[in-house]
């Protein structure tokens, strides 16, 4: 299968290293990423830039460009300019840290794959659920074989596949739990400073995750020690409230623009 793989830590990152060592094995690979660490810049695309690429070296063993722009960008340069052919699936990560609860919407690795969905190609987003001291092995076999059993899930086009690993030994590993996005919020902490002209800054010193819903969500079930897979839409709509205050008759005003 030809893929398409990209993140948001960067090209160089040991991440993706190990997603492409994994796959390159079976697939027709190709990298397409952030020349420079991306996180945390959601669906961002860049407009008043122009967006520079580069060629990946021999000596990453990966063959691909490493981009200025953010994660959506590349995936949209790689379909639209840089691969001769259309890659069969994108695959975004390995993340460094897990993307639950609210931070999908802040992950550049969960919008990277949004953008394949978006554009048409069954899309894989794929984390490891710790900061430090990361073994990515576990994560990208995992990885590759969800790539060889896509199929079977039968996820329709427009849904990408948020996945989490626990940063565990693999016989620590409980299952596979198919589960909600939890509603769990980060708790962020700022360092007030001063610079040398006495002007006020602040310093994002560090962010916790609440444990905000059950174990059918992903991010208290990847506390209990399984791999978690959502699926992930881009249409933010809730048709629940959208028929709810359609219903409900509260006399807006309708202005004349004339």
């Amino acid at each position: 299968m030809r893929l398409l793989i990209t993140n948001d830590d960067g090209a160089y990152a040991p991440g993706i290293k190990a997603l492409h060592r994994a796959l390159n094995q079976d697939h027709e690979v190709w990298v397409v990423a952030p020349e420079t660490e991306q996180s945390a810049v959601g669906h961002a695309i860049t407009l008043v830039d122009p967006i520079r690429v580069h060629p990946l070296t021999p000596e990453t063993g990966m063959t691909g460009w490493a981009v200025s722009g953010t994660p959506a960008d590349c995936v949209k340069l790689a379909l639209r300019e840089l691969l001769d052919e259309p890659p069969e699936m994108v695959i975004s990560g390995i993340n460094l840290g897990a993307n639950v609860g609210v931070n999908l919407l802040y992950s550049g690795t969960v919008s990277a794959a949004t953008e394949g969905a978006i554009l048409g190609l069954p899309a894989i987003s794929i984390s490891l659920g710790t900061l430090t001291q990361p073994d990515f092995s576990h994560a990208a076999a995992f990885a590759a074989h969800l790539v060889k059993q896509y199929s079977d899930l039968q996820v329709p086009l427009g849904v990408s596949l948020n996945v989490n690993v626990p940063a565990l030994p693999a016989s620590q590993i409980k299952g596979v739990r198919f589960c909600r996005q939890s509603t769990a919020r980060l708790q962020e902490k700022f360092l007030k400073r001063q610079d040398p002209r006495g002007h006020l800054y602040y310093w994002q010193a560090g962010e916790t995750m609440g444990t905000q819903g059950d174990g059918q969500t992903d991010y208290p079930a990847l506390l209990e020690g399984y791999v978690t897979i959502t699926p992930v839409g881009h249409d933010l709509t809730r048709h629940g409230v959208l028929s709810d205050i359609r219903d409900a008759d509260v006399g807006l005003p309708i202005w004349d623009d004339n």
